[in-house]
């Protein structure tokens, strides 16, 4: 019998899984000694509002400050970053003479922190360096160090090689890509998640079983993608629950933490039509972006049931089905069990019930369309599909 996934055709595939993580409850204390290890004189902390709201940015300062380490503070970026945040954090490193990045916060503090890396040695507009164009090949590895400090378990960004921005050009939320915006170490602390609201904690931890799932039925050729997805795809069935109704669980919370990163892992392999819509509707109607991907998924997992069905199946027991059933069955409960753990969770089941408008439906697949993530959907998508499933998720 020939061994699952193995190409047909010969053919050289390159993998690359580097960056440094200290992770377990207590890891922030480790922060000095990151940042010693990379010669960091004088970091810019980059961050949001509602971190330092939080007095999760204190804290850090504080590690910092006990360290004998100065740190200017940035924390002007919006939830989802656009090109104007990008660039006054921009301003803010060249003003205090800054030798390095310190993101903490969510994705969008991550993704934020990486673009301003990027611009502190690359020539300006953003949209030069738009994945979708070819642009990572302007992109080259003399960046300044950057750890990063994630206070959500998400979008992994703090071990992704990617940052998305809403470019002022285009008004479009735009991947850019290279292994060089890599974070040069991660700390991964559960302790300062244990405040997240509960519907902040539902929705970026869909966003985490997203990246996996769909990293997972993506058309590329990466098996450790996917085993990291799997992997990923099950701590989510079996946490996210608890890390949604007993907060200060930190076993679930690491659980979720480990499950975001794989995801982030995963998804150098490709993402789908799920997260092309998702990138649309936080422009257009406003959604957070996980919550966007935990309300579209099963629609776009329906869509893609018939061309991924050996794949879903396997979804289908990561997520705890122990039936035995057929192939087919299996696909179909994977499907279920992502609703169920939608309803569970508190997630809407319908994007109206989300504040999406109907007139607005054509416009996010339009806009869905020019988005690259549905490249690798597993089965081909035109706009018409995205409409469809739009429609169909309203």
């Amino acid at each position: 019998m020939k061994p699952f996934d193995i190409p047909a055709e010969p053919r050289i595939t390159e993998m690359a899984w580097p960056t440094r993580i200290v992770l377990g409850a207590g890891a922030l204390q480790r922060l000095p000694a990151q940042a010693q290890r990379l010669n960091m004189k004088r970091p810019l902390l980059v961050t949001d509002a509602g971190v330092v709201k939080a007095g999760l940015a204190s804290r850090v300062l504080e590690v910092l400050k006990t360290a004998g380490l100065e740190c200017a503070v940035f924390d002007g970026v919006e939830p989802n970053p656009t090109e104007k945040d990008v660039f006054a954090g921009l301003e803010a490193y060249r003003h205090h003479k800054c030798d390095g990045l310190i993101a903490l916060g969510g994705g969008s503090a991550l993704d934020a922190g990486k673009l301003v890396q990027l611009l502190t040695t690359h020539e300006p507009p953003l949209s030069r360096y738009d994945d979708a164009k070819g642009g990572d090949q302007y992109v080259k590895d003399d960046l300044p160090p950057l750890i990063a400090i994630p206070t959500t378990a998400g979008t992994g960004s703090e071990v992704g090689r990617s940052g998305v921005v809403t470019l002022a050009d285009t008004g479009r939320k735009t991947v850019i890509f290279s292994p060089a915006l890599l974070p040069r170490a991660a700390i991964v602390d559960p302790e300062l998640t244990v405040g997240l609201p509960p519907g902040v904690t539902a929705a970026t931890g869909m966003d985490a079983f997203t990246h996996c799932l769909e990293a997972y039925l993506a058309n590329g050729f990466h098996p450790l993608a996917d085993a990291v997805a799997i992997d990923g795809i099950q701590r989510v069935s079996r946490s996210l629950v608890t890390a949604v109704r007993e907060g200060k669980d930190l076993a679930a919370r690491t659980d979720m933490m480990i499950a975001a990163m794989q995801g982030a892992m995963a998804f150098q392999k490709g993402l789908g039509a799920c997260h092309a819509l998702a990138h649309a509707l936080t422009p257009i109607s406003g959604v957070h972006h996980g919550l966007a991907n935990a309300v579209v998924l099963p629609v776009v997992m329906e869509f893609n049931r018939a061309s991924s069905t050996t794949r879903l199946a396997r979804v289908a027991v990561a997520m705890g089905d122990t039936t035995n059933a057929r192939e087919d069955v299996l696909a179909s409960n994977a499907i279920d069990r992502v609703r169920k753990l939608n309803a569970a969770i508190g997630i809407p089941a319908r994007l109206r019930d989300v504040g999406v408008k109907e007139e607005d439906l054509s416009r996010i697949a339009d806009k869905a369309f020019l988005d690259a993530s549905h490249l690798s959907n597993p089965c081909k998508v035109v706009e018409a599909d995205l409409l469809a499933m739009a429609r169909e998720a309203w």
